[in-house]
């Protein structure tokens, strides 16, 4: 079986409701042809990005399942609290749906706003019991309710981790805005090829160092992008704690958190090289594929870059990265770890039900 654990979906542009477009938080123009937001738009570049095209897609490149997360537009930082919850609600309550009625090809993920952090536990709670979504979008960054910028893992958001924790829930940390709070100038796909991967890292560096993969056992978190950063950063990270202990009072040695159980890295890296550092930093069983589909970023069809969806760990298996048994493995069996034990299990059930019919 071949599962994606990192795929997007588009509403199509009916299902955006007005005050969305009037307010020009996001829409989809009528033909398809670009998402908007105030002062932005940007192509759909695939018509996968919207429901029927993408189960077409996935029949056509053998993908059995995938975890939708939510849009990265929608996070619903800056906009008025009026106007981020029900951004937010839209977003969960169309995810819901889509999980609910296409259950065998679809799990999908939720999303809140951390700087309202009551709120927020009451819409996790919310997705949870009563739209059975159990798996929780976060920003590796978030704008507070005065206007700074502020990585998602800090004391401020544990209760946040402690309803995650309490309800077994599956993590995905995804980075966006960055143009918002890196004071540059934004040409040349900077903060797409490069400050994602950087926020990434931050996210990354606060999430270990204040040691949640230990105080909150029953989360498995993912990091976008395969955390790139992250790996490469580790030595750097590990020479300033053990250099400068005066400025890491009270939190947790870097080492700590390599090849640990519970955090997951998704496989969309670009390159082998970059593959072969995450297993071998922390081995095979953390890294599960990731397509990123249908962005242009994402492990697409393209003859320009002779590419398809699963390119990667193929050539990871030709020069002797991975064997066969790991890349099967990063398709399936690896994902569904990561959505836990339960929504694992109950998912891998429902898919060998649906070959057996096949």
């Amino acid at each position: 079986m071949r599962i994606n654990g990192h795929s997007h979906l588009l509403p199509y542009p009916e299902q955006i409701p007005d005050f969305m477009r009037d307010n020009e938080i996001f829409w989809i123009d009528k033909d398809r042809r670009y998402m908007l937001q105030k002062g932005w738009k940007r192509p759909v570049t695939d018509s996968s990005f919207f429901l029927e095209e993408k189960l077409e897609w996935m029949d056509r490149n053998k993908i059995d399942h995938a975890v939708i997360l939510n849009l990265s537009q929608l996070y619903g930082n800056g906009l008025r609290i009026t106007d981020m919850k029900k951004v937010l609600r839209f977003q969960n309550d169309f995810n819901a749906d889509v999980q609910r009625d296409h259950g065998d090809r679809f799990t999908c993920g939720f999303v809140v706003h951390a700087g309202f952090v009551q709120g927020a536990i009451w819409e996790i709670e919310r997705c949870v019991n009563e739209l059975g979504l159990k798996v929780l979008c976060l920003p590796t960054h978030y704008m507070d309710t005065i206007g700074v910028w502020r990585t998602i893992f800090e004391k401020e958001t544990e209760p946040l981790l402690e309803c995650a924790n309490d309800l077994g829930l599956a993590v995905e940390v995804h980075p966006y805005d960055g143009e918002k709070f890196i004071k540059l100038e934004n040409v040349s796909w900077r903060f797409h090829l490069v400050w994602m991967l950087a926020q990434c890292a931050d996210a990354y560096h606060f999430y270990t160092l204040n040691g949640y993969h230990e105080k909150f056992p029953n989360i498995r978190t993912c990091f976008a992008h395969g955390g790139q950063l992250a790996h490469i950063s580790l030595g750097r990270r590990i020479q300033g704690f053990d250099g400068r202990p005066d400025l890491f009072e009270g939190k947790v040695h870097p080492r700590s958190a390599v090849g640990h159980p519970n955090i997951f890295f998704d496989t969309l890296v670009h390159d082998v090289d970059s593959l072969d550092l995450m297993v071998k930093r922390g081995g095979t069983n953390s890294i599960f594929v990731g397509l990123d589909d249908p962005y242009p970023l994402g492990e697409m069809e393209s003859e320009s870059q002779s590419s398809y969806p699963g390119k990667l760990l193929d050539l990871c298996v030709q020069r002797g990265v991975i064997n066969q048994s790991q890349h099967d493995a990063m398709w399936c069996d690896n994902v569904l770890s990561w959505l836990g034990e339960e929504t694992g299990k109950a998912l891998k059930e429902r898919l060998q039900k649906v070959q057996s019919q096949d």
